[in-house]
């Protein structure tokens, strides 16, 4: 389903829906037998068992008209002998006497439930989710199909009761979509078993089976002139949804049993459960003995499911974060129940003498669902609002983060400090606030305390990692610890100070962050220590640059093997799948086909794994050189690319081989952005020579974009490439604009030894 026939389909979903669902409320459903005895119209069976005496109407009586139509003129006679809705109903007493029964929904049992509320709470939530997927869709086909499914099973719910009304359209809109949705999934069952790669073991021609639903339309159709076929064509019907329904299961069982896989497990689970109830409890008994262990209504609320757990098993994952919004309606249910049953307990003690128990059930679930939407609609608002709700002075989250941004920016241990103390005395209006340094092999401190303040070694002791403790008019902090010192943050105020919940919990969490950042600038401080006298000893072993190459080796592989796993080595044990299928196969006669197919798949699994060793080492680049590297590589670019290429590359004498590498890795780089990122209709790449060293200038007319977004995203590999012109000392000038197109120039220089880069934008 394109976009374009989206919302005419949402539309005709939307018309429909309003339709039903009014002639839903427009009167109550009876169903009362009735039988024409010596031209008189009497109860033959009542709809529920409290019947008898029910609005003073007793078998007895005779039944002149209902909504003031009489008897011989009804309509809903001649489809079935029974009074199916009525708003009033005027009956004779053996007496003579006339009277008129009003009739209201509330009047029949659970019908609040099952006529009223499940139906037009499901086509709400149908619409609902459908939209959503929409809008959030990856797979297109399967979600489509998807929406298709879940928009007929809620028509056919929704149908169901106008149908049972003898509703003209109701009959054909429930007797057409309950078999499109079979099916529509059937259809679904096809494609996602191919998405998943298992053989489909029916007929891939599905198309044919749309007819089913065209002639339960026409069935519909011919139930409405012809009044008296209804039962028999309604048979029918149910006979066609049956035969879909065994033709899905026996697909979905024998699929299983043949593959085990734990997704047809999964989806076996999903289709078969919910269909149980409405196949054995109605659809069986109704086609072989006339009438039905359990309502179709009853039963059509187990169908209900089906959709929804093709969202929740098969693709939560591919659509939305299935686990975080499980989690907070969890968290929204708990408060909503809460707040329910106070509002029900409080509503009951203030007018409980005036509200019936289907009033106050109505009332319960109304309050209840609007409270959790009410939740969630206030989590997007806030989200969305976050910038006015989070800019007072009050916002100690905003207040973290510029405190830590501040402090983050210095490189030396007593420049970090001394803004920590800043940030808090701005942020906690305190004058006297300072750090305190306990030396813990000479048992003192290394500065002197302010007189009066309540503090002793044995304070410093005692304090541990996190706490935060107040003495009269000073609150002590733990901040950091080594070997030999013990560093506190005093707080302290001339008058008693209290610090509020959230000040105490924005203090704590900053300790915690400065604490990581004295750590960490220790760690370079001795890092540059051990590089100066690496330089003045010219000591070439260096153990912990040793340890982090390879360990950063290893990262590589791994990735690398993830990678692998993930791509080639999935499609290599595909299609020795297939070809153990092809061993064991008794049917000979469609088998080449089937090898051309598996020989295809594997040139194309040799193409790719032939793209990952030329990706990891460039063959051409070590036997005929750079140019001939570049030049190989920039005619795949050319033949995948959807814009003009226009490149000169100068030969190059370098002394050091290792920039050719580094060349061709730039190339890679800079052209594989313009595939994926720049929309581009020209791009223009050079390598020129210089005299002591070389340029590459890159230029694109495509969509550009900030320079402050592409120098921190790590997307378009930006930053790979400054450490790799910075390893060489050279210098990465970049310019870009929106809609402007990029500018990269890179200048290395050949012969010095020094690592020192700055990269420039303008």
């Amino acid at each position: 389903m394109s976009k374009k026939l989206f919302w005419p389909v949402i539309m005709l979903y939307l018309v429909l829906g309003i339709y039903l669902n009014y002639m839903n409320y427009s009167g109550p459903l009876l169903e009362i037998g009735v039988e024409k005895e010596n031209g008189k119209w009497g109860v033959t069976q009542p709809y529920f068992k409290d019947w008898t005496g029910w609005k003073n109407i007793s078998s007895s009586d005779v039944i002149l008209s209902v909504d003031d139509v009489p008897m011989d003129h009804l309509n809903q006679v001649k489809y079935k002998s029974k009074i199916v809705d009525a708003n009033k109903i005027t009956i004779m007493k053996p007496n003579g006497e006339i009277k008129d029964i009003h009739i209201k929904q509330l009047d029949v049992p659970n019908q609040f439930y099952s006529i009223l509320l499940f139906p037009a709470c499901y086509y709400l939530l149908t619409l609902f989710i459908t939209i959503y997927l929409h809008f959030n869709q990856k797979n297109t086909k399967l979600t489509n199909l998807l929406i298709l499914f879940m928009l007929t099973v809620a028509l056919a719910y929704v149908s169901s009761g106008v149908a049972s009304r003898l509703n003209g359209i109701g009959i054909i809109v429930n007797r057409s979509s309950m078999v499109l949705c079979l099916v529509i999934l059937l259809h679904f069952l096809r494609d996602y078993y191919s998405f998943v790669k298992i053989n489909w073991v029916f007929t891939n021609n599905i198309n044919f089976f749309y007819i089913f639903p065209v002639i339960s339309f026409l069935l519909g159709c011919i139930s409405n002139f012809y009044p008296a076929s209804y039962l028999f064509l309604a048979q029918v019907v149910l006979v066609l949804f049956f035969i879909l329904l065994i033709t899905i299961l026996s697909i979905l069982v024998l699929s299983y049993f043949k593959y085990k896989s734990p997704q047809l497990k999964i989806l076996l689970c999903s289709i078969m459960i919910p269909f149980l109830p409405f196949l054995f409890l109605y659809s069986l008994p109704n086609i072989f003995l006339g009438k039905y262990i359990l309502s179709g209504e009853a039963s059509s609320l187990f169908l209900l499911l089906i959709p929804f757990s093709f969202i929740f098993t098969q693709l939560a994952e591919r659509l939305f974060d299935i686990e975080y919004h499980i989690t907070r309606l969890r968290y929204y249910v708990i408060f909503s129940s809460f707040f329910t049953l106070w509002f029900i307990v409080g509503l009951y003690w203030i007018a409980g003498e005036y509200l019936t128990k289907t009033v106050m059930s109505g009332v319960s679930i109304f309050t209840f669902i609007s409270l959790v939407v009410l939740f969630y609609i206030k989590e997007k608002v806030d989200y969305r609002k976050r910038k006015i709700l989070f800019s007072t002075k009050g916002d100690y989250i905003h207040q973290l983060y510029t405190a830590v941004d501040k402090i983050g920016k210095t490189i030396k241990i007593d420049n970090l400090l001394e803004r920590f103390v800043q940030e808090v005395s701005l942020h906690l209006e305190l004058e006297h606030v300072f750090v305190l340094t306990y030396d813990r092999d000479a048992k003192q401190f290394t500065s002197t305390v302010e007189e009066g303040l309540p503090i002793n070694p044995m304070l410093m002791e005692d304090l541990k990692l996190g706490e935060i403790k107040k003495f009269d008019q000073v609150y002590l902090a733990f901040l950091h610890q080594d070997a030999h010192y013990k560093r506190a943050l005093v707080l302290h105020h001339n008058n008693s100070i209290h610090l509020k919940d959230e000040e105490l919990l924005w203090l704590e969490l900053l300790l915690l962050y400065v604490n990581n950042f004295i750590e960490n600038t220790k760690m370079v401080e001795e890092l540059l220590e051990e590089l100066k006298h690496m330089r003045q000893a010219d000591d070439s072993q260096l153990p912990w640059l040793n340890k982090l190459l390879w360990l950063r080796f290893e990262e590589e592989k791994y990735q690398l093997a993830q990678e692998l796993h993930d791509t080639n080595l999935q499609e290599q044990l595909h299609i020795a799948r297939e070809v153990d299928v092809l061993v064991h196969t008794r049917d000979t006669a469609n088998i080449q086909p089937k090898l051309t197919k598996i020989h295809q798949q594997m040139v194309t699994s040799l193409h790719d794994l032939r793209a990952y060793c030329e990706n990891l080492k460039p063959p051409l680049l070590d036997t005929l050189g750079l140019n001939a590297a570049l030049e190989k590589f920039i005619r795949k670019v050319i033949e995948r690319s959807n814009f003009v290429l226009i490149y000169t590359i100068d030969r190059l004498y370098l002394e050091d081989e290792r920039m050719n590498l580094m060349i061709y890795r730039l190339f890679q780089e800079l052209l594989n952005n313009a595939l994926k990122h720049s929309y581009a209709t020209t791009v223009e790449i050079h390598l020129r020579e210089m005299d002591d060293g070389f340029e590459i200038i890159y230029k694109d007319n495509g969509v550009g974009c900030n320079i402050g977004d592409i120098i921190v995203s790590e997307s378009m590999g930006i930053q790979g490439m400054q450490e790799r012109v910075k390893a060489f000392n050279g210098e990465f000038h970049i310019n870009s604009q929106i809609n402007e197109g990029m500018f990269i120039r890179i200048t290395v220089k050949e012969g010095s030894d020094t690592l020192d880069y700055d990269a420039h934008s303008g």
